[in-house]
């Protein structure tokens, strides 16, 4: 061969090599299991310092949040161990802040570093166990390209973390390089967004936008948008991409019905837009359709927003004392039947909890209702009370705008999700009141022991049509999402698991017995151990998202629980991730 032939032929190379690297397109040859530390493929240390050399310095080596409580990390002595530290974690556990500030800490525990727990002896060893080994502090979409481009060439598990607000192990992984997206803040207004779909004003924002700072932002324009009922749950990462119901979703549908287009970094690495125009594919996907870290790594999202109005929020208190649950139990029956019908239809959104001590409404809130609105809604609840001799506490209150309503009912309450293991079901309106003496004492089963809330909605008119968005269809029909838990044990992680084995064979078929060979699970608060997940989390959607996945995500770089394609993986007991076929 002529030498003018090889410098042609390294041309061509060259060429290839510059429109791979201006794609971002990645062709690995993956083996069968992810690369894990001890593998000879295993990056050196060379490599990620190269790493963090090319996302300028903001590559993070995991320590374990609670290895000031330890004496040993990672087998060697634990310079960081100190009490007082460790005390001081301990009482700050369950607020959400130690854990939105930590790049590796998921809020629920089940899927937390449990070598390395807090409340364990301090000779107990701690290692980096479940979380990540390093995390890419992402503040630019380049930073996340990279990360992409170094899992895909190292055949190493790739995670996506937000805020950690994670029920189902995705935030997470064993052996992973994480994504932090949680640092994307940025938000601004688009006064008159245009187009074939909508007209009218919109909000831009980062993926680690949280609800309350889009409230706020919103607020200061006279506006609201479709946001979480949490304030420290950012909405385009897994919120939107779950579905996602807040407190007005009864008048504007799920959040992801809001969503006008997303920013997107693909796991090929490409860098795209996903709206009705462009990738429109994709773009149904995202709105419901796997939830975070499925179709790629959203950077932001346009959502529509709203006038801002005033409205009205109500509680009330029933407590259970033993003697009265028969007559506790039919009220339950009663609320269902003739209060939460007229409430959601009417816009508003109702939390009511029945758990051991009782029950509760906490919050209802009703966006554009007067408190006197509120409480007629409320009356036929008061009136089965007092006919049934049953105590109670009833109050209501009126606020100027959406923002001060939230702020009135979330104040001084804990929002984190340590406390409990978590599953869920979704009740259709029709089962609801055709059933509700059958339903009622499946709630009765589960509320005696284990804690249960109920989640209600309408949102048929979110869309034109269930299958304008992946979002499951069944949310259409539905009048409240059931989440129950059984409680964490911090010292115990026998009991920690004894208590999601219940939720898996004991508490969740009660519901599903409800709806044999049908029915569904709101995604972002489903048991991780759901069986036949992709019927019952996705229904008639799966198919072609899982078609979407593979055009995509041609080789499965991104992997998560319960996921779209998640069943083409198998975590191993060393937390090994393999190919099952």
């Amino acid at each position: 061969m002529s030498t003018r032939s090889v410098l042609a032929g390294s041309a061509i190379l060259v060429a290839i090599a510059a429109i791979l690297a201006r794609d971002r397109v990645f062709f690995p040859a993956y083996p069968e299991c992810r690369t894990i530390p001890g593998d000879a493929a295993w990056p050196d240390i060379s490599a990620w310092t190269k790493l963090n050399d090319t996302v300028g310095g903001k590559l993070i080596a995991t320590v374990p949040i609670a290895a000031p409580c330890h004496k040993i990390l990672n087998g060697a002595p634990n310079s960081l161990y100190d009490e007082e530290q460790c005390a001081v974690l301990r009482d700050h556990w369950h607020f959400p802040e130690t854990h939105l500030s930590s790049p590796s800490s998921p809020m629920s525990y089940l899927f937390s570093n449990n070598t390395c727990n807090p409340w364990s002896d301090p000779d107990t060893p701690c290692t980096t166990g479940t979380d990540a080994v390093y995390v890419i502090n992402a503040t630019e979409v380049s930073d996340i390209q990279e990360g992409v481009r170094f899992a895909t060439e190292n055949n190493i598990r790739l995670v996506v973390r937000n805020t950690g607000h994670d029920y189902l192990g995705k935030s997470t992984g064993a052996h992973s390089l994480s994504i932090w997206t949680h640092k994307l803040k940025s938000i601004e207004l688009l006064g008159q967004y245009s187009s074939s779909e909508y007209t009218g004003p919109a909000i831009k924002m980062g993926a680690g936008v949280e609800s309350l700072e889009a409230y706020k932002f919103a607020a200061s324009h006279d506006l609201v948008v479709a946001g979480g009922n949490c304030p420290t749950v950012a909405m385009a990462g897994g919120f939107i991409q779950g579905g996602g119901h807040g407190p007005l979703a009864s008048k504007y549908g799920l959040a992801a019905d809001t969503v006008l287009e997303m920013e997107v970094v693909t796991p090929t690495g490409q860098y795209v837009t996903a709206s009705a125009r462009e990738n429109a594919d994709l773009f149904w996907a995202l709105r419901g359709g796997g939830g975070g870290g499925t179709f790629g790594i959203v950077t932001s999202a346009t959502v529509k927003a709203f006038p801002d109005t005033y409205g009205s929020t109500a509680s009330m208190m029933v407590a259970n004392t033993g003697d009265n649950a028969d007559a506790l139990y039919s009220a339950i029956g009663g609320f269902i039947q003739k209060a939460l019908p007229g409430l959601v239809d009417a816009g508003a959104f109702v939390v009511w909890i029945a758990a051991p001590f009782g029950f509760m409404v906490s919050p209802a809130v009703a966006p554009g209702l007067t408190s006197a609105e509120l409480d007629k809604l409320m009356q036929p609840m008061v009136d089965i009370l007092k006919e049934a001799g049953l105590e109670y506490q009833y109050s209501s209150a009126q606020h100027k705008n959406f923002l001060a309503s939230f702020e009135f009912y979330s104040q001084g309450t804990s929002w984190n999700v340590s406390d409990y293991n978590v599953g869920g079901r979704l009740i259709a309106r029709a089962l609801a009141l055709e059933r509700t003496d059958e339903l009622v004492e499946a709630v009765r089963h589960i509320s005696t022991t284990a804690f249960m809330s109920g989640v209600s909605y309408n949102v048929a008119h979110g869309v034109a049509s269930p299958g304008d968005v992946a979002a499951h269809p069944y949310f259409r029909k539905t009048l409240f999402g059931l989440a129950l838990g059984t409680p964490v044990n911090y010292t115990d992680w026998s009991a920690t698991l004894a208590g999601q084995e219940r939720i898996t064979h004991d508490l969740i078929p009660a519901l599903e017995r409800l709806t044999p060979g049908g029915g569904a699970a709101y995604l972002n608060e489903a048991n991780f151990e759901q069986g036949d997940f992709q019927r019952t989390l996705y229904g008639d959607h799966y198919g072609r998202l899982l078609e979407i996945k593979r055009k995509y995500d041609p080789e499965s770089i991104m992997y998560a629980r319960t996921a779209v394609g998640s069943e083409e993986w198998k975590e191993r007991g060393d937390g090994g991730l393999c190919r099952t076929q």
